[in-house]
């Protein structure tokens, strides 16, 4: 956290900001009143801000944990221009998407086959 630095914006930054805030109907800025009630994540829950500092909270955000399912094997393959136009034209998870498919293929192949 040290090496963090304090970006201060400028005065066209500010105005930036402050029209985006603005126009967000979820967002608001606070009144000073508000402001002066804020409590730091320490005083709150100083229990995870203590794990956070010790490194025993493990991944940050955007990081995955640890894998709730068989892990995935990564490999190389090649399909064809119209099957991954097809399947990346769902959006995102479309690997996923293309995962359930093949399981579905080979489930349907195993039950012709008995």
């Amino acid at each position: 956290m040290a090496d963090r630095k304090l970006h201060i914006p400028t005065p066209e930054e500010d105005v930036e900001i402050e029209q985006g805030i603005k126009a967000d109907d979820d967002s608001r800025q606070l009144s000073d009143e508000e402001f002066s009630q804020l409590q730091s994540a320490r005083a709150i829950v100083p229990e995870i801000v203590a794990a956070y500092e010790s490194g025993a909270l493990k991944h940050r955000r955007g990081q995955r944990g640890p894998q709730k399912k068989p892990t995935k094997e990564p490999v190389y393959i090649r399909f064809s221009a119209e099957v991954l136009a097809h399947f990346r034209a769902t959006g995102r998870g479309w690997q996923a998407r293309m995962d359930e498919a093949l399981k579905e293929w080979i489930a349907e192949r195993n039950r012709g086959s008995r």
